[in-house]
């Protein structure tokens, strides 16, 4: 028997949206290419109004030096209030002492749980209450880490994580999407949001890999360009618009064993090959903040790196905002990097090489120290005066100084209809296709379906670290109006069986889920990873958890069509079960609409377009990036293959078939530093409307530092109807071309040295889009 439901207000208004929304999405045109977006992002904000510029002269200039320090003093929410979670209260004489005596700039974070919007004004409001009465009345900024969406303000909009992001290649809604966590985000009161992740994921054991845009620099740029402007806006002061922060400077991704916070070792011609370009870009962008890299790159800690911290990231790349330390980083120097013998000789060995301010975060160590090492003149004033600068032009530019709570007046509406709409498109343009053998997708309402495994019935597989609280585990906080990939499916279908089957790396009911199996039609196999953020999510292997591979065993073993469905936050191996299993689903932590997005995949409501942002390895030790080396592909000697991926960067199938034709290069052949066009002609040739990612790489055939088997370069997403074509074109420029190399070429004898720049050669390149290719040579 049906039974009818009696849906909510908002329910309906949701679902109004999210049908609109879904019906523009299939006639929308197609974006700009990427270049042409990239370029419309970069540009720094306003430049500061004249009496803002100074007002912070004038306050410097009256500034005790402990009121200075103070300003470059960053503390959690715990050194100003008691409780945790929704019971957090402002403790009137902790709040003293902290904005009143010791003038602390900034305050940070939750203890534990996300916060209600009025929860949030009453504790940012007493904390701006209390600056206003100090005798220079300086706003305190708040900083939260909104990763995808505002995910510390109950009832906010959850998009997919970044790396799900990066699967969308769709950098308006990646503008579209950071604008709304901005505005969410400044509702709260909260101004300073310590995003994006500019960290390229070229490592994929490492825990944080969710939170970047994958293995690629120009995706990554592109994509990172987008959300600086999304949050910043052209103008910061905006009441919708908060602090961007490039993090987290540099090399932080890479580490050797895979573990957070443990050394990178990066030659400096990889680091400004890889690592470097998404960061230049931020700064183009106009980002306001950069957050430090809590490891050490080369034997030297992220926070002593007085060279990658000024000569490059001021001196070279012009950034002229504010660093920030990351989590206690300054006194880790101590007693996890040992570079320092004393908290004290650290916060001097931080602040000479850059640090602006201190995430202490629950003490007042960093105040009390710098302030005796400056009397001491260990640490001169002046380099003082230019963090604190620094700071309160911030602030200023974020118009704190003007309305320090002006986002709780803006009017945001939290977690909206239209929002939630705008999520559930990001979720459902994520979904990555993977494989579909036989047509077993879309699934038929009609069939018998077993929904098993440990990500089925999970909204923080869905989400994953940084949800409603730190780690994301926290399943009871979670809105309960959101499916899980099994709420979905069983919306969807009349014959739905449940039985979960394996928890993440426990077996629970394998035999009652395989004997389940034999009685379906087809099966619905739900694999993955439970949410995890930073350090709590190191793993030593990429294979998934005995449990899951029994589970997954034992349901092949039944017999029946198995659809695979991948929830995670990096790529586990599926080496072992994906020749079995007849489709493959990916979805990269699809966010809190991602349950409904994975259903409208399987059923068939939304054609797939997701493209893999990263390499998806087949072996847990072959971890090649799609941009290696052509040595490292093949050895002639031997006839061994090397990078043989269980699939591609760039790859995903949709539910209708694509052809390419028509790739042209004018000029045919180049002068050298002369642009190059590339045109081609994509046309659906399948039955369905479907969108597609063009994407152009280029292959330097011979250079003077071996190049990449290919790089990307430019990409384009386009919608069309069945039978539909479009030619597209690009431009390539010197730039595109180009590689680090030395300064001065190499001699007769070999490399010849000289500082590392980009530098480009003539010769040969092979131009490669949608499986053509085209040969040029640039003379």
């Amino acid at each position: 028997m049906r039974t009818l439901f009696r849906f909510p207000l908002s329910v309906v208004r949701f679902l109004i949206a999210a049908l609109s929304a879904a019906a523009l999405s299939a006639q929308a045109p197609s974006t700009v290419d990427s270049q042409t977006f990239l370029q419309q992002q970069l540009g720094p904000p306003p430049a500061l109004k004249s009496a803002d510029a100074q007002r912070v002269r004038d306050l410097v200039a009256q500034m005790t030096l402990k009121e200075k320090v103070g300003q470059m003093t960053q503390l959690e929410i715990g050194m100003v209030a008691d409780g945790r979670d929704g019971d957090l209260r402002i403790n009137p004489a902790k709040l003293r002492k902290a904005i009143v005596d010791y003038g602390v700039g900034a305050v940070l974070n939750v203890k534990d749980l996300a916060l209600s919007p009025a929860k949030w004004h009453e504790l940012v409001g007493a904390i701006q209450d209390a600056a206003s009465q100090t005798r220079l009345k300086i706003p305190v900024i708040y900083g939260l880490d909104t990763i995808h969406g505002a995910n510390y303000v109950m009832g906010a909009t959850l998009f997919p994580q970044p790396l799900g992001m990066a699967a969308t290649w769709n950098p308006q809604l990646m503008l579209e999407t950071s604008r709304i966590a901005a505005a969410e985000t400044r509702a709260a009161d909260v101004a300073w949001n310590f995003s994006p992740v500019l960290d390229i994921g070229r490592q994929p054991l490492w825990p944080r890999l969710y939170e970047t845009f994958g293995e690629d620099p120009y995706l990554a740029t592109v994509m990172g360009a987008a959300t600086v402007r999304g949050y910043q806006g052209t103008d910061p002061s905006k009441p919708t618009a908060v602090a961007a922060t490039l993090k987290h400077y540099v090399g932080y991704s890479f580490p050797t064993s895979g573990h957070d916070r443990t050394p990178a070792l990066i030659p400096e011609i990889t680091m400004r090959e890889y690592f470097l370009p998404t960061f230049a870009a931020g700064v183009k962008a106009g980002a306001l903040s950069v957050m430090v890299n809590s490891g050490e790159v080369n034997g030297i800690p992220g926070h002593v790196n007085k060279y990658l911290l000024t000569d490059v990231l001021r001196g070279e790349l012009g950034f002229d905002g504010v660093i920030d330390s990351d989590w206690e980083d300054i006194r880790k120097l101590v007693n996890i990097h040992h570079a320092a013998a004393t908290e004290k000789e650290a916060t001097r060995l931080a602040v000479l090489a850059g640090i602006d301010m201190s995430m202490v975060p629950s003490d007042y160590s960093f105040s009390d120290l710098l302030v005796q090492l400056v009397n001491e003149r260990a640490v001169p004033t002046s380099r003082i005066d230019d963090a604190v600068t620094r700071i309160l032009t911030m602030k200023a530019r974020l118009g704190l100084f003007d309305d320090a709570r002006g986002g709780s007046r803006a009017g945001t509406q939290i977690g909206s209809a239209a929002s939630r709409a705008k999520a559930l498109e990001a979720a459902r343009e994520s979904i990555v296709l993977l494989k579909n053998a036989d047509g077993v997708l879309p699934l038929a309402r009609t069939a018998r379906l077993l929904v098993t495994g440990p990500t089925a019935d999970s909204q923080p597989s869905l989400n994953n670290g940084w949800t409603l609280t730190w780690q994301g585990d926290r399943d009871a906080a979670y809105p309960k109006d959101r499916p899980t990939v099994r709420g979905a499916i069983a919306a969807r279908a009349a014959n739905v069986t449940y039985v979960p089957g394996a928890a993440y790396d426990k077996e629970l009911d394998v035999a009652a889920a395989a004997a389940a199996a034999r009685q379906a039609d087809v099966v619905v196999l739900c694999l993955g990873e439970k949410s995890y953020a930073e350090t709590p999510g190191n793993i030593d292997d990429l294979a998934l958890p005995d449990a899951q591979l029994r589970l997954a065993r034992a349901i092949l073993a039944a017999g029946k069509p198995v659809v695979l469905v991948l929830v995670e936050g990096r790529p586990r191996i599926i080496q072992p079960i994906a020749d079995a299993a007849k489709a493959i689903v990916l979805g990269l932590n699809p966010g809190l609409e991602g349950g409904t997005a994975i259903a409208d995949v399987l059923f068939g409501d939304v054609n797939p377009g997701g493209k893999l942002p990263m390499t998806y390895p087949r072996a847990s030790n072959a971890l090649l990036t799609y941009d290696h080396k052509a040595f490292e592909e093949q050895d002639t000697s031997f006839g061994l293959t090397a990078f043989r991926p269980q699939f591609e960067f760039g790859f995903g199938l949709s539910y209708t078939t694509f052809a390419y034709s028509g790739l042209e290069v004018t000029p045919p052949s180049p002068q050298f530093g002369q642009p190059v066009g590339v045109s081609v002609t994509v046309k659906n040739t399948g039955g369905r409307a479907g969108t597609e990612v063009v994407q152009l790489f280029v292959a330097d055939r011979v250079a003077s530092v071996t190049p990449a088997v290919k790089r990307l370069k430019r990409f384009q997403k386009v919608m069309l109807a069945p039978g539909e074509s479009r030619t597209l074109e690009f431009r390539l420029t010197r730039s595109d071309l180009s590689f680090i190399g030395p300064s001065r070429a190499p001699s007769a004898g070999g490399y010849n040295g000289g500082p590392l720049k980009p530098i480009a050669e003539p010769g040969a390149f092979g131009i490669l889009v949608g499986g053509l290719q085209k040969d040029v040579t640039i003379r």
